[in-house]
């Protein structure tokens, strides 16, 4: 057979395997770039607002950090500043899991090693993914160029927008299968991978904050460090400003250099081997690996350190631009208002901005105890739970462990939080009011947390099969109908659905836990009902 006739089969059959997880990324991407193009014309529609709001940038570059490069106060740059940095950041995250699903986790799993026993041989499995992955990110660019067009912006930047997503899509992807090489195991390969997205993400913002604005204030040059990071190259797109397309040359170039030496990689390693040696173990295990929910600590410390990470980042942030909520109300009026509706109608604007960050930060503590749950899934699939279970460890146990782990990532999660909210605190003009609003905010976010909690653990025990796709919908499900529900008009009834929207939130120095009760107690319901349901659940191992 020739290597075409080869190469198909294998390409469909990452398709089928990945229609799930794909339709998600991408579907909620696109959603995301809809939402954020809408949100200009509904909350910034009136262009003499858009220039305060990017005059702000100038007092506050530490704003550029989730914002983006502002190239001018038109809707669509407009929009492009909102939203786009945050698309790649998603674009990346998509195609490095994908590189290492299909490469790194296949030879974890011994599936690799059956596939290389036929025709196909070692090479053309990892084409595949590549042709795969690609064919992912065209969808995805077409996708983001659509919601774009669908505001009713111009199809040239439309189009502009889409390709420079795409384009950091394929970078990552030929980092993420440059890492699947490095290391033996598929969480090393992924910690790096996300390590490297989200510097990138870092390294594009801290260019954006030290570049020189214009003299109207309405654009900025990102200074180098932006050159050296995916992100920023799609950024120098410059999206209905300047729609140079060339910038993209370097995501493509850093691309083909990175599979270029995967397939150099591939022949030089015996499969299943790794580039960079595994650490040996300890000859003995530790006290805190003697038990079930040690083990399950270990395996997820990983995941909650890196979102306990971004949970300080933006309590300080909550804390530190505090003194901006001033300028804001006299020169933002818009922005004013949507930190109203997000905080309440009877909240003062420095509440209303607190609440607004640990509203994010809520989301990453509902995403850590997911992660919890999507571990445990990971070690029924990969047949490591088989072993555990074999022992006297009763599989209530051992669910009971990665529930409590899960539980107690939501409080490092907050706690971190908390912490770097003291910290920003101390720059405030009032330091003990904005420490006490940021401790109160961030508990407000527990209940909410726990009821994913509970709800990843039930799909996880009835539905086991769908449970990271089914995980990652609800999250982002109620991120979105809860965080921005009001703010898009969408009716009450769809907002009530969300956890996020009935937290306790400090409003005019009180707090009322009526909504915090209600949810600790069907997350404590959903917990235990899934720990006892799990006595009599077989193990599924195929995912």
């Amino acid at each position: 057979m020739s290597p075409t006739a080869l190469l198909v089969p294998l390409v469909a059959q990452r398709i089928r395997r990945d229609r799930i997880q794909l339709v998600l990324w991408i579907v909620g991407t696109a959603a995301l770039a809809l939402m954020a193009t809408a949100a200009v014309g509904s909350t910034f529609g009136d262009e003499a607002e858009r220039e305060s709001i990017l005059r702000l940038t100038l007092l506050a570059p530490a704003i550029l950090l989730f914002r983006g490069t502002p190239n001018g106060a038109g809707e669509g740059e407009f929009a492009v500043f909102l939203i786009l940095a945050f698309l790649c950041l998603m674009a990346g995250l998509m195609n490095t899991f994908l590189a290492v699903r299909h490469t790194r986790a296949d030879e974890e799993q011994g599936r690799a090693e059956l596939v290389a026993a036929t025709p196909a041989g070692r090479v053309l499995p990892t084409a595949a993914t590549v042709v795969h992955g690609v064919l992912a990110n065209v969808v995805l660019a077409v996708a983001v160029a659509a919601a774009f067009a669908a505001s009713g912006l111009e199809l040239a930047g439309s189009a502009v927008t889409g390709f420079a997503v795409g384009a950091t899509g394929v970078a990552f992807l030929g980092l993420g299968l440059v890492a699947a090489q490095l290391f033996r195991t598929s969480r090393s390969a992924n910690a790096l991978s996300v390590a490297l997205v989200i510097g990138a993400y870092v390294v594009r913002g801290i260019g954006d904050a030290l570049g020189e604005a214009s003299d109207d204030g309405l654009s900025r040059t990102a200074a180098w460090p932006s050159w050296l990071s995916p992100i920023g190259w799609a950024q120098r797109t410059e999206p209905f400003a300047a729609n140079d397309l060339v910038p993209l040359v370097l995501s493509l170039g850093l691309a083909a250099a990175c599979i270029g030496l995967v397939f150099v990689f591939q022949s030089a390693r015996d499969s299943g081997a790794s580039l960079l040696p595994g650490r040996a173990g300890r000859p003995s295990a530790g006290v805190l690996l003697s038990g079930p929910t040690g083990l399950a600590w270990r395996l997820s410390l990983g995941a909650i350190i890196s979102w306990a990470i971004g949970a300080a980042v933006a309590g300080a942030l909550a804390t530190t631009l505090t003194p901006l909520v001033g300028r804001i109300g006299a020169d933002a009026p818009a922005i004013a208002e949507t930190l109203r509706q997000i905080g309440g109608p009877d909240a003062s604007l420095e509440e209303a901005f607190t609440v607004t960050f640990f509203s994010m930060v809520g989301i990453l503590a509902a995403a850590a105890a997911l992660q919890a749950v999507i571990k445990a899934r990971q070690e029924e699939t990969h047949g490591t739970a088989e072993p555990v279970l074999a022992t006297p460890v009763p599989r209530r146990w051992w669910l009971g462990g990665y529930g409590l782990v899960g539980g107690f990532a939501i409080l490092v999660v907050l706690g971190f939080a908390a912490v770097g909210a003291l910290l920003g605190a101390l720059a405030s003009d009032d330091p003990a009011a904005s420490a006490e609003n940021a401790l109160k905010s961030a508990l407000a976010q527990a209940p909410a947390a726990l009821v994913y909690l509970g709800l990843a653990l039930l799909v996880f025990v009835l539905l086991p099969r769908l449970t990271i796709a089914v995980a990652w919908a609800l999250l982002a499900a109620g991120a979105f109908f809860g965080v921005f529900g009001e703010l898009l008009g969408l009716p009450d009834w769809v907002h009530d659905l969300s956890p996020f929207s009935h937290a306790p939130l400090p409003v005019a120095g009180e707090v009322d836990w009526t909504g915090g009760f209600w949810m600790l107690g069907i997350a404590g319901a959903a917990i235990a009902l899934a720990v006892a349901a799990m006595g009599r659940r077989e193990l599924a191992t195929d995912g």
